[in-house]
């Protein structure tokens, strides 16, 4: 059967894949295109969508890739810089500096069928510097958009022209938080382009299992499980495009794991059946070895990447598998925050592309079944394959494990006194209004405004407050305050005057303490029946000295969200968080603990 389809023209967002995920949904197939492809290539497409950019500006001087598809006759979308792009090719302006982040009301102002069926104010998600300011001749507005309780209206948020089959979103509808986005883009691939819905996981599991045969073309896959869903997902769809014989697994403990889970993963897969040839290997020193006197984030990562391999290699040649294929879970956040496709910028490097896989992946040594999904469509694809369902539904937990979640410093402040006093007395009057106040702490996180990385500082906000108001604090600061990309909230205790940061690097005595602290978070989600609530709850150990006391902050990283492109914070029982912070706080190196409040963008979900 031939499907209807759309083309995705990636230039390089975050969620470029995730519009294609979220066109599958509603069952049409949907393909990645690049914007310098010939005109040739779209001409299977009944509509194109034109994807966001971390890299390019609609704003100044002229964006380059084939302007060609203007003259198609087919519909066109664009979402946030693709928007822009739509608009100023039929004759409208773009600005830059009108900048929104997360959550905004949209007042639909004129009916149209991409709203059917929708409220006059639905919530969507912004991440953008440039605004469109102008429209041209033969389009009209569709809706504006307002940031928060007190922010402005930001006109054109929605624009169209029925008459050219021209339209676009300055808001990201394919992110979870656009609550109806997928309504939107039904609307748009099924209503307007007239796409038939035929395409299902069903076909796709039969496209990546002749895909996987073809590949190993009759050799054999090493696979590297760590006991989570995406390999787990992963060694199933192996088990069933090959035969027995040429599937082997190996769970490194790399040392960096949580508290016992090495032990129950091995037991697990064997208890699974898809372990025949499965093998086990305690590489915790080789990891805190590469680990030694490690500070900055990257290196770090790079370090337990470039392990990973060094002992996969090791084990593979003590095992005469060396010319085995490498298998691995790699799912497609992984790709594109590792800045993977042609213009994605670099949010964080995962363990799964430092350069030594890049490499064995552009000599084919590397096979990766799942690497065009997101998390929700590889529990689906779990479903279909049998994987049982408490696996499907563990939280996630990155390849780097806790060594990404315990940060290291050299003892120097990432701020001076009077760079972290001109943002400190932006932040002030700022809190006023909340009647909150709030302390700049002298380190930093990784963030992602914009499609882009960004490496700034947290606040620390203090005081009563409802979950509201923190979080439309927490989004005041963000747009109002450059340099900060995250606000974390106090759970106990007024608030410190003075913090000192610590020189901390990877060591056997901080990752045990980071083991039992995530313990007595995961225990306590379990207790009050909330695991299943909290896509991932992420615990952080910061070495910074609070007014004297210890030498660890500990935040608390709860999030919600589907895909994990963006995210925000879950709203945790009070009682619980108040007996999770008496627990944590019975640790003499630990002085602060904190609840991180900040949605992705501009934080990311991990602080490294």
């Amino acid at each position: 059967m031939v499907h209807d389809a759309v083309a995705v023209v990636d230039f390089g967002g975050q969620y470029a894949h995730l519009i294609a995920t979220k066109v599958r949904k509603h069952r049409v197939l949907a393909e990645i295109r690049q914007p310098e492809d010939p005109i040739e290539a779209f001409a299977p497409y009944k509509g194109i969508i034109l994807s966001g950019s971390p890299s390019l500006s609609a704003f100044g001087e002229d964006s380059a890739y084939n302007k060609g598809i203007y003259d198609l006759d087919v519909p066109i979308m664009g979402f946030c810089f693709g928007h822009q792009e739509i608009a100023k090719h039929y004759g409208g302006k773009v600005s830059h500096g009108q900048q929104e982040w997360g959550r905004a009301d949209l007042h639909i102002t004129r009916e149209h069928a991409l709203f059917a069926g929708l409220e006059p104010v639905e919530q969507v998600w912004m991440s953008h510097f440039d605004s469109v300011d102008e429209i041209g001749p033969e389009f009209v507005e569709l809706a504006s958009s307002v940031l928060g309780a007190n922010g402005e209206r930001h006109r054109y948020a929605a624009i169209a022209s029925d008459a050219l089959r021209r339209y676009g979103f300055q808001y990201h509808p394919e992110v979870d938080d656009t609550l109806h986005g997928d309504e939107m883009i039904g609307n748009f691939v099924l209503g307007i382009c007239g796409c038939r819905p035929s395409w299902t996981m069903e076909r796709y599991l039969d496209e990546q299992v002749e895909r996987v045969r073809r590949q190993v073309d009759g050799r054999s896959v090493f696979l590297l499980a760590s006991g989570g869903v995406d390999s787990t997902v992963a060694a199933y769809l192996f088990r069933r495009a090959l035969a027995p014989e040429q599937l082997h697994l190996l769970h490194i403990d790399n040392g960096l794991m949580r508290k016992d889970e090495s032990a129950e993963v091995v037991r697990m897969l064997a208890e699974l059946g898809i372990g025949e040839n499965l093998h086990f290997v305690d590489a915790g020193d080789d990891f805190l070895a590469a680990l030694e006197r490690l500070v900055e984030p990257e290196r770090k990562r790079k370090a337990i990447g470039n392990t990973f391999i060094q002992v996969f290699e090791r084990e593979a040649r003590r095992l005469h598998l060396e010319s085995h294929l490498l298998g691995q879970g790699t799912i497609y956040p992984d790709t594109i925050e590792t800045g993977g496709t042609k213009r994605a910028d670099t949010i964080k490097t995962h363990h799964n592309r430092v350069p030594i896989i890049e490499e064995m992946i552009a000599a084919g040594k590397v096979v990766e079944p799942l690497v065009d999904l997101y998390k929700v469509e590889v529990r689906d694809l779990g479903e279909k394959l049998g994987v049982p369902a408490d696996l499907i539904g563990r939280h996630p937990f990155p390849g780097p494990g806790l060594g990404v979640r315990l940060l290291c410093s050299d003892g120097a402040p990432a701020l001076d006194g009077e760079a972290l006093g001109a943002v400190q007395s932006q932040v002030d009057p700022l809190l006023e209004q909340y009647r909150l106040k709030g302390r700049v702490l002298p380190l930093k996180s990784v963030g992602v405004k914009a499609d882009l990385r960004s490496y700034e500082s947290p606040v620390l906000l203090h005081g009563e407050a409802d979950w509201d108001t923190l979080e439309e604090a927490a989004g005041t600061l963000f747009k109002s305050v450059s340099g900060i990309n995250r606000c974390i909230w106090s759970l106990a205790g007024p608030l410190p005057e003075r913090f000192e940061v610590v020189a901390a690097s990877v060591s056997r005595t901080r990752l045990d303490l980071l083991r039992e602290v995530d313990a007595i978070v995961t225990e306590g989600l379990l207790r009050h029946g909330l695991y299943g609530e909290v896509w991932q709850c992420p615990v952080v150990l910061a070495p910074l000295k609070v007014d004297g006391r210890g030498v660890e902050c500990c935040i608390l990283r709860p999030i919600r969200t589907e895909r994990g492109m963006t995210a925000t914070p879950a709203r945790l029982p009070m009682a619980m968080l108040a007996e999770a912070a008496e627990a944590i706080l019975a640790f003499p190196a630990i002085g602060l603990v904190a609840y991180d409040v900040t949605s992705k963008p501009p934080g990311t979900i991990e602080w490294e």
